[in-house]
C-alpha cells in the first residue's frame, strides 16, 4: 500500500483561462463557495425551466426529479459547495498552428478542468449561446439523474440564448468527462476534464499530468460532424466512394431518425450529405479491435488540444513521480498510448482504483479514463497516443532536461508494440470490489447494425426515448451485450458503475468498455440509484445513427 506524501497538484495548462471564464472554487468560505440549500426539492435549477421533467414514455417508473431520486441524492450528503461556469458558443480555436471555426466552452479546447474533492457540490451553470440546443454529461458520475445532461430524457434541451444550473453531489473520487449530449456536438470541443480528488488518497506522488485525448475534424476544409454523418448514411458520397451509391444493394435500408432530435431539439446546422472532403475511411485494419478502426478519417489527432508539430510539455525533475490521468474524448477512435522510454504502472481505470498493474502501452476506447504512475527518466520523452486501425497519432512530450528539441512528429516509441494490458484482465482494488452476489435480474441485448446501412441500434431497433429495460431499486443486475456486428463498441452505462465480469472473478469497476466485434460483454452492478439511464455506444456516430437505449427503474 502506497503512503500518502505532500503532492504538488499541476494543473497542466490544458487551455488557457478566456475572458468570460469564471470557473473559481470555493475553498468553503467566500462568495464563490455559496451556502443555501444543496438538494433542491424540485426539478432541475435550469433558468426558465419550472416544474419537475417528466419525459415521454411508459408509466410506472421513476422519473428524473421524482422523490426516490431526491432521496438517493439526500443519502450522498453536501459538502463545500464549488462554482464554475461555461459559455457554451462558436468560437475560433488555435490547434498549436492550425486554426479552426467550431463551438467550445469557454474558448478553449479542452475545456477548463473542473476539480472538486468527494463529497463536494459541484455547481455548475452552463450558458448556451450556440445557434442550437444543447446540455452537459457528467460521464461516469453517479449523479442524481435529473442532473445527466440526456436532452428529452433527463432534462429539457437547454434553449440557445439560456443558461441551466446543473448542481449535485459528487460523491466518488476519480478522473472523469464533461461533454455536450446533443447530436454530434461531442466531435466538436465541447467537453472538459473533471478531476475528483480523494481526501485520502494512498497514492504517493509529486506531480500531476492529465492528458486529454481527441480526434478533430470540424472546421478543417469545410467538414463539420453532422456533414460527416450524412457521408456515412447510404448514398452519402463517402460510402458512393466505397461502392455504397444508391444503387448498391446494401444501401437501400432507410437511415434512422436522429436519436436526440425531437420536436424540442433543433439539431445542429449541418452541410449537406458530402459537403467537405471525404472524411470516410476507406481502408483500415487493427488487430487490437479485431477489425475496422473505425469509420471517419480524421485528419487531425490532439492532445491536450494540441497537434504533433506543436506539442505540449509537461515538464519534471529526474526521478519525479507522476500521476498521469489519461482521458479520451474522441468520438469515434481508440487510441494506443505510450510514454517512450518508461513503463506505466495502471492504477485507476474509468475513476475506480485497481491493483496494480505494469505495462507498455494501453487501449483507450471513446470515454475510458486510466490513470497511471511513472517514473521519470532523465531527458526528453514522447508521450504518444496512436489513432488505433487509423493513419496519424496526437502527441505530448515529457522532458526533464533544459534542451529545446523536440520528437519527430510521427514518432512511434518501442513501447507501443510491447504489452498492453486490457480492462478484463485488470482487478478491482479491495476498497472498490462488487461483493459477490447472485443477480437478482439478467438483461440481454444485442448489438446490431452495419457500416454498410449505418443503421445502428440494439435488438435490430433504433434509439426511442419511450423505451425502457425494467430494473428495481436493491437488485444486482447482470448485464450481457451481445456484439452481432462487424465493429468494435465501446458501451457506456449512465448513473452506474459496473463490474466487468469474467469465468474467473469479478473484474476492474468502470462505466466504459469495449466490446470487440461478434463478442460478448458480461457486467454486473447494483441498482442503486433510481431514476432513467442510458446505455448507449460512445462512438458519437453510432449512438447518433440509433445505438442508444434505456433503462429503467419501475416502482
Amino acid at each position: 500500500m502506497d503512503t500518502p506524501s505532500r503532492r504538488t497538484l499541476l494543473r497542466v495548462p490544458i487551455a488557457a483561462v478566456g475572458a468570460g471564464f469564471l470557473a473559481s472554487c470555493g475553498s468553503g468560505s467566500g462568495p464563490e463557495a455559496r451556502s443555501g440549500p444543496h438538494h433542491p426539492d424540485t426539478g432541475p435549477l435550469g433558468a426558465g425551466i419550472e416544474g419537475n421533467f417528466v419525459p415521454a414514455g411508459p408509466k410506472g417508473y421513476v422519473n428524473p426529479s421524482d422523490p426516490e431520486v431526491l432521496a438517493a441524492e439526500r443519502k450522498r450528503g453536501a459538502g463545500r459547495v464549488r462554482t464554475y461556469q461555461f459559455t457554451a458558443a462558436e468560437t475560433k480555436l488555435d490547434l498549436g498552428g492550425r486554426s479552426v471555426r467550431t463551438w467550445a466552452y469557454n474558448d478553449t479546447v479542452p475545456g477548463p478542468l473542473v476539480r472538486v474533492t468527494a463529497g463536494d457540490v459541484l455547481d455548475l451553470t452552463l450558458a448556451n449561446r450556440l445557434p442550437t440546443t444543447t446540455t452537459l454529461h457528467s460521464h461516469g458520475v453517479r449523479l442524481r439523474c435529473d442532473m445527466d445532461g440526456v436532452p428529452d430524457l433527463t432534462q429539457r434541451p437547454i434553449p440557445a440564448g439560456t443558461d441551466f444550473r446543473y448542481r449535485f453531489t459528487v460523491k466518488h473520487p476519480g478522473t472523469y468527462l464533461l461533454h455536450s449530449h446533443v447530436g454530434m456536438q461531442p466531435d466538436r470541443a465541447l467537453y472538459a476534464p473533471l478531476v475528483v480528488d480523494d481526501p485520502k488518497e494512498t497514492l504517493a506522488y509529486d506531480k500531476e499530468w492529465v492528458v486529454v485525448l481527441d480526434d478533430w475534424l470540424d472546421g478543417v476544409d469545410g467538414s463539420t460532424p453532422d456533414s460527416v454523418l450524412e457521408q456515412l448514411k447510404p448514398g452519402g458520397s463517402g460510402m458512393a466512394g466505397m461502392g455504397m451509391g444508391p444503387e448498391h444493394p446494401h444501401a437501400s435500408g432507410s437511415p434512422a431518425p436522429s436519436p436526440s432530435g425531437s420536436a424540442r431539439t433543433k439539431r445542429a446546422p449541418s452541410a449537406k450529405a458530402g459537403g467537405g472532403p471525404d472524411r470516410v475511411l476507406h481502408d483500415s485494419h487493427s488487430r487490437m479491435l479485431d477489425g475496422d478502426g473505425g469509420s471517419v478519417d480524421y485528419p487531425y489527432y490532439l492532445a491536450n488540444g494540441r497537434l504533433p508539430h506543436h506539442p505540449q510539455e509537461f515538464r519534471c525533475r529526474p526521478g519525479d513521480r507522476i500521476r498521469v490521468r489519461f482521458v479520451n474524448a474522441g468520438s469515434e477512435t481508440a487510441f494506443r498510448v505510450s510514454l517512450g522510454g518508461h513503463a506505466m504502472t495502471v492504477t485507476h481505470t474509468d475513476g475506480y482504483p485497481v491493483r496494480h498493474k505494469e505495462t507498455d502501452a494501453l487501449l483507450i476506447g471513446m470515454s475510458e479514463r486510466y490513470d497511471v504512475l511513472v517514473t521519470a527518466k532523465d531527458g526528453c520523452f514522447p508521450l504518444v497516443a496512436l489513432a488505433e486501425g487509423k493513419k496519424g497519432n496526437a502527441l505530448a512530450v515529457l522532458r526533464t532536461d533544459k534542451g529545446k528539441n523536440l520528437p519527430a512528429p510521427d514518432v512511434r516509441p518501442d513501447e507501443l508494440d510491447g504489452e498492453c494490458v486490457p480492462a478484463r484482465r485488470l482487478r478491482p482494488a479491495d476498497s472498490v470490489a462488487l461483493p459477490e452476489r447472485h443477480p437478482d435480474r439478467q438483461l440481454r441485448i444485442k448489438i446490431t447494425g452495419s457500416m454498410q446501412k449505418f443503421d445502428w441500434g440494439f435488438d435490430h431497433k433504433p434509439y426511442d426515448v419511450r423505451q425502457r429495460h425494467e430494473i428495481h431499486a436493491g437488485e444486482r443486475v447482470r448485464l450481457t451485450l451481445i456484439n452481432a456486428t462487424d465493429m468494435w463498441h465501446p458501451m457506456h452505462l449512465h448513473g452506474h458503475t459496473f463490474a466487468m465480469t469474467g469465468l474467473d472473478a469479478v473484474g476492474a469497476r468502470k462505466d466504459t468498455a469495449l466490446v470487440l466485434p461478434h463478442r460478448k460483454l458480461v457486467v454486473e452492478f447494483d441498482a442503486d440509484n433510481p431514476g432513467l439511464w442510458m446505455v448507449h455506444c460512445h462512438n458519437q456516430y453510432h449512438s447518433e445513427s440509433g445505438m442508444m437505449t434505456v433503462l429503467g427503474y419501475k416502482r
